[in-house]
């Protein structure tokens, strides 16, 4: 079921901006030159990372007090929605295989009815995702 998750970053001031890295997830560090552009870096570097990884296996969030820091570093708990942002990059289609009976077909065509989007209408009203 995907969730919103909540990962502490470690955030560095910089001459201009922050650099950010997560600890819990290895390698997952960008940066941004304001505040809201570096959280709003570090949540897609978290989908960045967590890209291909199932939910089940996300690493687990350590408490942000938990975090060792060094002088002028901070910790900000970043969240990250893995439906939004699978919505927003993962847009690819895929191809999937429905049977319907030949009347209701005939009808749809004769109707002009676009089959991919009433198939994904109806996916995201039975998923509560409208």
């Amino acid at each position: 079921m995907t969730q919103k998750y909540f990962y502490p970053a470690v955030f560095q001031p910089e001459e201009k901006g922050y650099s950010v890295y997560v600890p819990d997830i290895p390698g997952c560090c960008t940066e941004g030159l304001s505040m809201p552009e570096a959280i709003a870096m570090a949540e897609d570097a978290i989908g960045l990372m967590l890209e291909g990884v199932r939910e089940e296996n996300f690493p687990k969030a350590s408490p942000p007090e938990s975090i060792p820091l060094e002088e002028k570093q901070f910790v900000v708990v970043v969240p990250f929605d893995k439906l939004a942002y699978d919505r927003k990059y993962n847009q690819q289609p895929i191809e999937k295989t429905v049977a319907i009976p030949g009347w209701l077909d005939s009808l749809a065509r004769e109707h002009n009815v676009n089959f991919s989007g009433v198939f994904q209408n109806a996916l995201m009203r039975e998923l509560n995702i409208v």
